[in-house]
């Protein structure tokens, strides 16, 4: 996992360390390094304008920097990059379960999630994990299928819910998914549900009848956490899906899948760069228990190990 981006900055590093003659870096010293790693981080999936950001940031601390002798430059360009990258990865402060039990608890209503994401990036399975899970904290969950244009998409998430023991709340084909929406929002509270978790329909993000139709589900549900679902392998059109569905629509967190067959890591990078949001879970295999917390430190350690 996030190989290609690993080798990247070790490469880096050692350049680095390797053509410095003084101990103060200067910018003929890491120029052509800086140059190898920006084509490096491209070729591993790192959106354009977020490489060159790391570029323009690693230039400010390492040009002029005074390097006390005996100190191992390859390790203090490392510790550098990784200083960027923690000041890159936001965290949400709670988990999903903490917070859906705190609304539950409190106000005795349900937490709302909304589900958005292209076809294709693991939405559905992604909603039955997070059902799994709320699941296991013993709180009730409704899968709601709002998707009401894709074929099949309905029989998807009832049979998850039928295999997870857990509400489901559909519409007919064509239906207005805003009332969908609505409904399963009801049908939660009349059953003193803990928590909604919405499916939208994923056409393409370039697609304005789609933004309009989840602007729309949104004002109806009002949701404690409009989540966006992004596959990992897909590359710079992940970070396209970021930029559009956060401007549009407005995102509150990430959910990236597949994380597992990931060689490069670039998209993790650059989604978190460009929504600043945090990345909340990862899709790490195929079960219902395949969803992990993100951790900026296990990725860091994970790159720099």
């Amino acid at each position: 996992m996030f190989d290609k981006l690993k080798n990247a900055f070790k490469g880096f590093a050692s350049s680095i360390a390797e053509s410095v003659e003084k101990k103060e870096l200067s910018e003929k010293d890491i120029e052509g390094p800086l140059q190898e790693l920006f084509m490096n981080l491209i070729e591993a999936d790192v959106a354009y304008d977020v490489a060159d950001a790391l570029m323009s940031e690693l230039k400010s601390r390492l040009i002029g920097a005074k390097v006390r002798r005996g100190t191992d430059l390859e390790a203090y360009v490392a510790e550098t990059l990784k200083s960027y990258l923690s000041s890159t990865f936001s965290v949400m402060g709670e988990e999903l379960p903490q917070l859906v039990k705190g609304k539950c608890s409190g106000s005795g209503t349900p937490y709302v999630i909304t589900f958005f994401g292209v076809n294709g990036v693991g939405k559905t399975t992604t909603i039955a994990k997070v059902a799994y899970l709320l699941k296991s904290h013993e709180l009730s969950p409704v899968i709601a299928a709002a998707d009401t244009f894709r074929a099949g998409a309905q029989e998807q998430l009832r049979l998850h819910a039928e295999r997870l023991g857990v509400y489901f709340i559909g519409g007919s084909y064509g239906a207005d998914p805003a009332s969908v929406a609505f409904n399963a929002i009801s049908y939660a509270k009349s059953k003193h549900a803990c928590a909604v978790l919405i499916d939208t329909a994923g056409r393409m993000h370039v697609d304005a009848d789609l933004m309009g139709e989840l602007k729309k589900i949104v004002r109806v549900a009002n949701p404690d956490l409009r989540v966006l679902v992004v596959d990992a392998l897909t590359g710079n059109d992940a970070v396209e899906q970021a930029r559009t569905f956060n401007e549009n629509i407005g995102i509150d967190a990430i959910i990236l899948t597949k994380l597992d067959a990931d060689v490069k890591g670039g998209v993790a990078i650059s989604v978190a760069a460009i929504t600043k949001k945090p990345i909340a879970y990862v899709g790490v295999g195929q079960n219902y228990g395949d969803l992990k917390p993100f951790s900026p430190d296990y990725i860091i350690k994970l790159l720099f190990s």
